[in-house]
């Protein structure tokens, strides 16, 4: 980001000294000259504004979009010139920092496993459904609103409407809170990118005793992808109580993450946009390589079509409309202030309509991408496990034979190795049903079907999920530096997207912070870094778990809900088009203004209260290591855990209503100094002047003096 130079600043300090002055400066007039003054000066003004202000009900046509289009030069002023500010150096880079922040790692893992558990192919059809009618409306608002005010998020939403001003710091809390435990997610993949350049892989076979030729029982009794991910990269402790100094490994790992952050962002938007042709290209190139090895495997057209086999219930499920809900907003990432800040520094004759769709679209196909490559690779898994239950089951019949719990007509055909699904299909068919009854106790089920449920319900972290799918392909060493760079990339462009979000609101209200650009970076970052550390401890991850399952939905929903609230019934829907249209110097559908005013807010609030239901009704829980029995299990979050939750909620929430205190303080001391021969009226802000920071208040004289 560069610093703007002190010759602007003087000129943008002229030009604010030269508008009309506000309501601040009307209420500090004593005498009775200066406020008749005042009052006919206000009234000129407002008769002037009245003009752009009155949008009409015709703005649901497209006729009215060519008549503001032709009267563009009469309503925007002329010598408006907007405050300077870095920008990126083509349409390319700046779409690609709005996509690189939309698709992060629960693009990658959460998706696939919500379409799998939530009906499929009917969680598709949810999820494009509400994409297209709520998720790219809400996209497109942010982005019109940064494109437009060229400010952060505190300032673009005390512009929009002052009493819910609020909303642009709790919005710069969420990216704080975000930024800490998201880090370490980047931290985790970096770690094992550095460990991939080894062969054999550290985490493909159990680890042998200290002095003994015997593998570690505790590995020994789960998967060593598993152990090598709770033992050797978490260090991790049974459960939430055990705490610990942060780990060594995680803790230089995390130190290499936040340096990366910091240098990236010091450099400014052009250099960002650089690097981002890596971190957000790369990734997609990988997957679409990875699908296509997918599809090569055996089984990968039976996990593909159970993806495409729509369950109808699903559709008619409300918990699958709320995790699909919840999916959408947490997966793109409205409500952090991140797609404000990024189209700030795009010029405003940019077509955010189309950045809207562009966006929402790759995260689609992103997410599309690694589902096909996911369910691919999963039905490969679950035919394989599905060979080695009948293997299984076959030994099982022979010690059973042996031990003459069985006759030796039950024996089967020793071709069964050839082809296990087919023989052992016929071979159990072929059983007398004396003989079924007695060994089908014994037997496991080894239905596909079945198996690829087992297979889904795997490791609960993505991480170790893919390490399980590394095993898969052969030269596993390649693959493994290339899914783990894949997962850093992600995770870098997410991360900053989310810096945006912090430092551009704080440049905006602290101008004085844009010309020590490095030493604002430096200190946040340090800053960040060292709160982070706490999610690097042995029971670190059980905190990240707390946060982004619990945490999050409740802040983000609330903040999307006003800003919705803001845009289409405070600043008013109508108003808000017919400046885009001025702005674009193009028509906009009016299909907006509906889905603004009526549906999102309606699914928003559904999708709050559901959150707050959930988790108000049911116990908040984590999925812990335990040693004893080497295996992951269910632990619910002990009491002051809640307690935390609550607090880091509130805490997140406070700025909305304490602005909007704040705003009515101010504004009632105001009118409170107006003399009693005055009548006080408060409007929207005009749209000729959108930059004011306070409510407008009109004064007329009453009738009564």
């Amino acid at each position: 980001m560069t610093t703007v130079n002190e010759n602007t600043e003087a000129q943008d300090e002229k030009s604010q000294m030269s508008r009309p002055s506000d309501s601040k400066s009307l209420i500090t007039i004593t005498s009775a000259s200066q406020l008749l003054k005042t009052e006919l000066t206000t009234e000129k003004l407002m008769a002037e504004r009245q003009k752009s202000d009155t949008v009409p009900s015709c703005i649901w046509s497209d006729e009215y979009n060519d008549e503001i289009l032709e009267t563009i030069d009469n309503d925007v002023p002329k010598k408006e010139t907007p405050i300077e500010r870095p920008s990126w150096a083509n349409k390319i880079e700046y779409l690609l920092a709005q996509v690189g922040f939309s698709v992060g790692l629960s693009t990658i893992w959460r998706f696939p496993y919500l379409c799998f558990h939530n009906g499929g192919g009917s969680f598709l059809i949810i999820y494009i459904l509400m994409l297209f009618l709520v998720g790219v409306p809400l996209l497109f608002l942010e982005m019109a609103a940064g494109q437009r005010m060229r400010q952060g998020s505190i300032g673009v939403w005390k512009v929009i409407s002052p009493w819910i001003g609020g909303v642009g710091y709790t919005s710069f809390m969420m990216c704080c809170i975000v930024s800490l435990y998201y880090s370490v997610l980047m931290a985790w993949s970096l770690f094992y990118l550095v460990q991939s350049f080894q062969y054999p892989l550290p985490w493909a076979l159990c680890p042998l005793l200290r002095n003994s030729s015997d593998f570690d029982p505790e590995c020994e009794r789960t998967t060593s992808t598993t152990y090598f991910w709770y033992r050797h990269v978490l260090k991790a402790t049974d459960e939430i109580e055990m705490g610990g100094l942060p780990v060594t490994h995680l803790s230089i790992s995390l130190f290499a993450t936040w340096l990366i952050i910091c240098i990236s962002m010091i450099k400014g938007p052009k250099f960002t946009g650089k690097m981002l042709y890596v971190s957000v290209i790369l990734p997609y190139f990988i997957i679409f390589c990875l699908l296509i090895r997918s599809l090569m495997l055996e089984g990968a057209y039976f996990g593909l079509k159970n993806l495409l086999a729509a369950k109808v219930p699903a559709l008619y499920s409300v918990e699958v409309w709320r995790r699909t809900g919840n999916q959408i907003f947490l997966s793109m990432g409205p409500g952090f202030g991140s797609f404000t800040a990024i189209s700030s520094y795009i010029p405003q004759s940019n077509n955010c309509v189309m950045d809207a769709f562009v966006v929402a679209f790759l995260n689609l196909t992103a997410s599309l991408t690694a589902t096909l490559f996911v369910f691919a690779i999963m039905g490969h898994l679950a035919t394989e496990n599905h060979e080695k239950c009948y293997l299984r089951n076959a030994k099982t019949v022979q010690y059973l034979i042996a031990s003459k719990m069985l006759p030796p007509e039950a024996q089967l055909p020793d071709s069964l190795y050839h082809d296990p699904s087919s023989i052992y299909s016929q071979w159990f068919k072929s059983l007398p049903e004396q003989i079924k009854d007695v060994v089908l106790p014994y037997l496991s089920n080894c239905n596909l079907t079945y198996q690829l449920k087992e297979v889904m319900e795997g490791p609960g972290v993505a991480i170790v999920a893919f390490t399980d799918i590394i095993s898969v392909f052969s030269g596993s060493t390649f693959w493994s530096i290339i899914i783990f760079m894949m997962l850093a990339n992600l995770g870098l462009s997410t991360m900053i997207g989310i810096m945006h979000g912090i430092i551009i609101p704080l440049q905006d209200t602290f101008s004085s912070l844009r010309k020590n650009i490095i030493l604002l970076t430096v200190g946040i970052c340090v800053s960040l870094f060292l709160g982070s550390l706490i999610f690097v401890r042995p029971s670190g991850s059980y905190y990240v778990n707390l946060l982004d399952d619990y945490w999050a939905s409740l802040p983000l929903f609330l903040t999307v809900i006003l800003e919705n609230i803001a845009i289409a019934w405070i600043y008013g829907a109508r108003r808000f088009l017919a400046d885009l249209i001025i702005m674009l110097g193009r028509p906009i559908s009016p299909i907006y203004r509906w889905l603004w005013c009526f549906l999102s807010p309606f699914v928003l609030l559904v999708l709050f209260l559901s959150a707050l239901i959930h988790l108000s009704l049911k116990s908040i829980t984590y999925l812990a290591w335990n040693s004893s029995i080497s295996n992951e299990v269910i632990q619910t979050y002990p009491s002051w855990a809640k307690v935390l939750l609550i607090i880091l909620i509130t805490i997140t929430i406070l700025p909305i209503p304490a602005y909007f205190l704040y705003t009515l303080i101010d504004v009632n001391f105001s009118v409170s100094v107006i003399r009693s021969r005055t009548t006080v009226i408060f409007k929207p802000e005009a749209k000729g002047n959108p930059l004011r920071p306070h409510p407008q208040l009109q004064l007329r004289q009453s009738q009564n003096s």
